[in-house]
């Protein structure tokens, strides 16, 4: 049984995934995903222009052109495609490539690595105007939701008016922050901040760090310096390095975080504002370029609307109309 098939008999996991149907709205009704089903109702037979079509569609949604041609050429390669004459069954092979391309044959985890013997810490990093602070904020909200006890070190002590931003938040989520004066060292700041969670009984410590430097070679050196304070205070943390990119901004966003990959150890992303963007394929283009999984997605404004990333989740999200389709 396909996917498509699975969600119409399967009345929870439908309901369970309706904020990623409403989360992903533009990119399935205003973005390029749009033209799909246009496409499938007006083709009777699979040849070079569906899948010239179909490249342009996927390009357009922001799989970028590196991974949408790995994509095409995977989906003309595949042997069900063989005399294919119902082009409902395309859509289904088109499904179980995109779960092949984000997976990769492996168990992809995307939930949060956490300490079972003590203190979790969770590093945050990303260029300033992404989300990084509110996500901050957002993840602190649900940790806390599930019984955690959670604080925050405003680590990014560079950027102005930064500090103030989190203790805001902070405030808001019921979640004390430790701080210091604006230029402190922030590795001095993580340090004070671990101290604390140690000291009260903290499950979980959440770090900011700044989110531009003068140079790659600062930012590596400036994250290489916090890595060692936390994992000489916590053995094997950070338990997460979690860089934050911005939906909206696509292949631009994958260009600006590529100095943080490079610059650190990331295992995760959060990828914010993805409902206010109409090409939400971007998912697929940052676990195929840097192959790091995707641990939350934002789908709103709202505090409780950063989500845990679900693939089939995310799939039914982009495809909701076909899959409901009788």
């Amino acid at each position: 049984m396909g996917l498509f098939d699975w969600f119409r008999k399967n009345k929870k996991k439908k309901e369970e995934s309706k904020k990623y149907k409403e989360g992903l709205a533009k990119t399935r009704k205003q973005g390029s995903l749009s033209r799909l089903t246009r496409l499938f109702n007006e083709k009777d037979r699979i040849d070079d222009d569906l899948f010239d079509q179909l490249e342009e569609i996927f390009v357009m949604a922001d799989m970028g052109v590196e991974t949408t041609v790995k994509f095409i050429d995977s989906l003309r390669d595949d042997e069900r495609l063989d005399d294919l004459e119902d082009m409902k069954l395309l859509q289904e092979i088109i499904v179980d490539k995109m779960f092949d391309l984000y997976l990769k044959g492996e168990i992809v985890n995307s939930n949060l690595n956490v300490n079972k013997e003590g203190l979790s810490v969770y590093l945050f990093v990303g260029v300033n105007g992404s989300g990084k602070t509110t996500s901050i904020a957002k993840v602190a909200n649900k940790l806390k939701k599930e019984g955690k006890k959670v604080c925050m070190a405003a680590g990014d002590t560079f950027r102005a008016g930064a500090i103030k931003q989190l203790k805001i938040w902070g405030d808001r989520v019921g979640c004390p922050v430790i701080t210091k004066e604006e230029g402190s060292d922030p590795s001095a700041v993580i340090f004070d901040g671990i101290k604390f969670a140690k000291e009260n009984g903290y499950d979980v410590l959440l770090c900011d760090t700044a989110g531009r430097l003068q140079t790659k070679v600062n930012l590596m050196k400036e994250l290489e310096k916090i890595k060692r304070v936390i994992s000489r205070e916590v053995p094997n943390a950070p338990h997460d390095t979690l860089l934050v990119i911005d939906a909206t901004t696509g292949q631009n966003g994958l260009n600006q975080a590529k100095s943080f990959i490079e610059a650190t150890d990331i295992s995760g992303i959060i990828l914010t504002k993805l409902d206010g963007t109409a090409k939400g394929g971007i998912v697929l283009a940052i676990r195929d370029v840097y192959n790091v999984p995707i641990k939350f997605i934002g789908l709103g404004e709202k505090m409780d609307d950063l989500e845990y990333f679900d693939l089939e989740k995310y799939i039914y999200g982009l495809f909701a109309e076909l899959i409901e389709e009788e």
